[in-house]
């Protein structure tokens, strides 16, 4: 069965001068999907989506929306296509109702029941100046005006900066709701527990560079698993077997302990500690934390260079 790409990014490269912002950027996002592009500050998410906005020309690789090289065809791929950035500009003497209107109609489209809805979900009054607004306000605005399109590709570029916990809530229903609908997404973020909870693919950036892509349960085996186990016989130190990390035996026992260990190693470990008699085995997980951790900062087998900058 063929999968529709919706966007698709191949081998792209941006230099600002001497400076080598994107390297070698290669993933797709397909219809009906959400895709997690994550990676710290400076890592080259937001160029990379100023390339796919056709705000920057790219120096090498392609990249197209709908079938359409996102720099020939910037103008015809907006029209299907709606953009939220992380930080909003909005017209200060402008009331935050003209400007979602506005916004709509640069869009070709109108003022509905659900961008009414929309308001009242975010709990945003219409009526204010912008200038009065605060950075959630603003984002609020670009939001409701950017759920109210009808669009084929969303495009959010850390959409909930500013926004309190309920409302990045509201964010992430109406993003399942826009899957539910077929639509495609490319979420921008930081913020791990958002990404994790919406996500079907993520894509790891790292200076420049993809470094890893797949569902979570596929990144999955390279993060290590949180254990806590009690045994009726003494623990021996778990320290040297192969793939257990951070032994930490209980105080004041020799029958309980906690490790990590890594998730391929799992079996060999619960065949180590079964003639223990267990008594209680807690096993959290890993999360996509874990995972950008690892690359970023713990990943001992890397160049020593991996902490965010």
């Amino acid at each position: 069965m063929m999968t529709e790409k919706v966007l698709e990014v191949t081998h792209l490269q941006k230099r600002f001068g001497k400076l080598e912002a994107l390297k070698d950027i290669t993933f797709n996002v397909q219809k009906g999907e959400v895709f997690g592009f994550i990676g710290p500050n400076g890592a080259g998410k937001s160029t990379t989506i100023r390339i796919l906005l056709g705000i920057l020309r790219s120096t090498g690789g392609s990249a197209t929306i709908f079938g359409t090289d996102v720099w020939h065809d910037a103008v015809r791929i907006h029209q299907q296509l709606a953009y939220v950035p992380g930080d909003v500009y909005l017209w200060p003497n402008l009331t935050g109702g003209e400007i979602i209107d506005l916004f709509l109609k640069l869009n070709h489209q109108k003022h509905s029941a659900r961008t009414d809805d929309l308001i009242h979900q975010f709990d945003l009054d219409p009526t204010k100046k912008a200038r009065t607004y605060s950075k959630g306000n603003r984002q609020k605005v670009a939001l409701i005006a950017a759920f109210s399109t009808e669009a084929e590709l969303y495009i959010f570029d850390e959409p909930t900066s500013g926004l309190d916990p309920l409302n990045e809530e509201i964010f992430q229903k109406n993003v399942l709701a826009l899957k539910q609908q077929g639509k495609s997404i490319l979420l921008s973020s930081h913020i791990l527990s958002e990404v994790e909870r919406m996500c079907d693919r993520i894509g790891i950036i790292r200076e420049g560079q993809i470094i890893e892509t797949g569902t979570l349960a596929e990144m999955r085996h390279l993060t290590r698993t949180l254990i806590t186990v009690q045994t009726r016989k003494p623990l021996p130190d778990l320290s040297k077997t192969t793939g257990v990390h951070n032994f930490k035996a209980a105080p004041d026992t020799v029958n309980q302990a906690s490790f990590t260990v890594d998730s391929n190693q799992m079996d060999k470990l619960m065949q180590r500690l079964a003639p223990l008699e267990i008594v209680s085995l807690q096993s959290t997980p890993p999360t996509l934390e874990d995972l950008f951790l690892r690359y970023y900062q713990n990943d001992t087998q890397g160049d020593g260079q991996n902490e965010i900058e």
